[in-house]
């Protein structure tokens, strides 16, 4: 059973007044997080940045590219204290809203093989497996492959 929220947070467009609380998550939820860099380049972009507020605390965020009528969710993160209260089921959700609101019919993932409880969440909410990337992640010893995911929206 899905936990049920009941003070729902907020979304917004991420901006770069927000990087030093996003890269805190990051750097504690990755063993090879996203640099300050990476979030920058997505927002220069013009990708789909959110952040996830309660009141004014960052629970969480995402970033989405989406072109052609595809959406590619390329990164989608809650802070440790907040997980496993429906939040991550939430954020996917509105990171799917935003996708299809860009005309997007379809949405792609990466995940790592290792990060059970991320596929747990897309496959709960219709993604499938369809592909792996060999080598795709930096790991503790090399590299990690990559499952593709997907879904229609």
């Amino acid at each position: 059973m899905s936990a049920v929220l009941k003070d729902l947070p907020q979304l917004a467009a991420m901006r770069d007044q927000d990087l030093d609380e996003v890269l805190a998550i990051e750097k504690a939820a990755y063993s090879h997080p996203w640099t300050r860099g990476n979030f920058a380049d997505s927002l220069r972009s013009g990708y789909a940045c959110r952040t996830w507020r309660a009141q004014s605390e960052l629970v969480g965020y995402f970033v989405l590219m989406a072109a052609a009528g595809e959406a590619h969710l390329l990164n989608l993160s809650i802070a440790t204290a907040w997980q496993r209260r429906g939040h991550g089921t939430a954020l996917l959700a509105e990171a799917m809203r935003v996708g299809r609101d860009l005309g997007a019919r379809k949405i792609f993932l990466e995940v790592r093989p290792s990060n059970l409880p991320g596929q747990a969440l897309y496959e709960r909410h219709g993604f499938r497996k369809i592909a792996q990337r060999r080598n795709y992640y930096p790991a503790a010893r090399g590299r990690e492959d990559a499952l593709v995911m997907s879904r229609a929206l």
